[in-house]
């Protein structure tokens, strides 16, 4: 078993997410105020650096109009 605490999957989903916001025309100002938290949460979720569950995973796909596909594939 890997002793690295993120995987190269957590990184896709990370740049995911990312690109989903620009796509969606979203500043992080504008994301983290959506799921009422700090831009500093939005931020690093996107640099890897804060992992999320899947139900947070899911309030992001609804707010960028995803699928929970689009973050997985």
């Amino acid at each position: 078993m890997t002793k690295a605490i993120y995987l190269k999957e957590h990184k896709q989903i990370a740049e995911k997410l990312k690109q989903a916001r620009i796509l969606a025309g979203l500043t992080q100002k504008e994301m983290a105020k959506k799921l009422n938290k700090p831009q500093s949460y939005i931020s690093k979720v996107e640099q890897g650096e804060q992992r999320i569950d899947v139900i947070e995973l899911q309030h992001f796909a609804s707010l960028y109009k995803k699928n929970l596909s689009y973050f997985i594939n």
